[in-house]
């Protein structure tokens, strides 16, 4: 918001970092004398705060008055591959470099997860922020003495708050992009049944071909397991069964390079005669490609700075629970 004359009216990290034309990361970085910042940059980000009248943030600074400035993120993800993008995310929101997060993997242990939080909780952190392995979701802690949010994973109890991306807005967007390209004949290979985050992208993939008159190529989602041979073993069979197939939806990014593979293998051309896409946006499938797999990103660096301004209002007890899902966005790249 701004007042007369231009100037924002409680200006934010964010604003100085607008006004730097720099990352959220890179202002704080550079506000707070951290290393591996241009001299140039710093020197930027420090006259858009003097422009701006900027001080630093009111609630993190009274969050940490009298209190640990650490906060703990437990997570059952073995690859980091959920939980890094997520800790990035809140260690952007919590910002300053004044606030520490402990990073524990319970390897879907639940045993190892109750060890990691008594070990947490005497260390005296401000709060917690849980990650779940999958989107399915998962038991609370119950009443512990410092507020938690629930990322990724959510917790079964409505009284707890918990964020999870928006699955079932992927899965349309997702259908939706190859309608847009004349995709007429969409065929849907995905994992695990028994995963939330598949049922939910078959949910919105199928209203959005309703919409259209259009049904699943095979009536139905193909559903397997999150590997590449999956991927080439379900396309494969969808090349023999259904030849008019001319998109292919995948439940991830693994999936959608073994149907790279066997397209390939059988001469059809990506994306001239079938569009392909993936889903989680990870960079090592979908750069590594050939062609460029298109994908869907969950946005899990905003799932974490969201978790940690969540966790924030929680110490504060203004925050409300319950569950908040996320937009998700689709990355279009050569295979569409």
């Amino acid at each position: 918001m701004q007042e007369r004359g231009g100037r924002v009216k409680n200006p934010t990290l964010r604003d100085v970092a607008r006004l730097a034309d720099v990352s959220v990361a890179t202002a704080s970085k550079a506000l707070n004398g951290r290393n591996h910042v241009h001299p140039e940059t710093r020197t930027r980000v420090l006259e858009a705060a003097r422009l701006l009248s900027f001080t630093p943030n009111t609630l993190a600074q009274g969050l940490l008055a009298g209190q640990t400035g650490t906060v703990g993120l437990i997570t059952g993800d073995l690859d980091g591959r959920f939980s890094i993008p997520i800790l990035m995310g809140a260690e952007d929101a919590f910002g300053t470099g004044k606030m520490s997060v402990f990073l524990c993997d319970a390897r879907g242990d639940s045993i190892r997860e109750q060890y990691h939080l008594q070990a947490l909780l005497g260390r005296r952190v401000d709060g917690l922020i849980v990650v779940g392995s999958t989107t399915n979701s998962r038991p609370s802690l119950g009443d512990l003495p410092v507020p938690v949010v629930y990322a990724y994973g959510p917790s079964t109890d409505p009284n707890d708050i918990s964020l999870v991306p928006d699955n079932v807005q992927a899965g349309a967007d997702a259908a939706r992009h190859l309608v847009s390209r004349g995709r007429r004949h969409i065929a849907h290979i995905t994992g695990d049944v028994d995963y939330a985050a598949a049922q939910d992208r078959t949910r919105g993939i199928t209203s959005v071909l309703d919409d259209a008159g259009i049904e699943l190529v095979g009536g139905e989602a193909r559903y397997g397991t999150w590997s590449e041979e999956w991927g080439r073993t379900a396309t494969a069979r969808l090349l023999e069964e259904h030849p008019e197939t001319d998109g292919i939806l995948c439940g991830n990014d693994q999936i959608a390079r073994g149907a790279l593979d066997t397209l390939r293998d059988a001469g059809w051309d990506v994306p001239t005669r079938v569009a392909v896409m993936g889903f989680d946006n990870w960079e090592v499938f979908t750069s590594g490609a050939r062609p460029h797999l298109s994908s869907v990103d969950m946005n899990l660096e905003v799932l974490g700075r969201t978790a940690a301004r969540r966790l924030f209002e929680a110490i504060e007890g203004t925050a409300t629970p319950g569950t908040e899902e996320l937009p998700c966005r689709v990355v279009v790249r050569e295979t569409t």
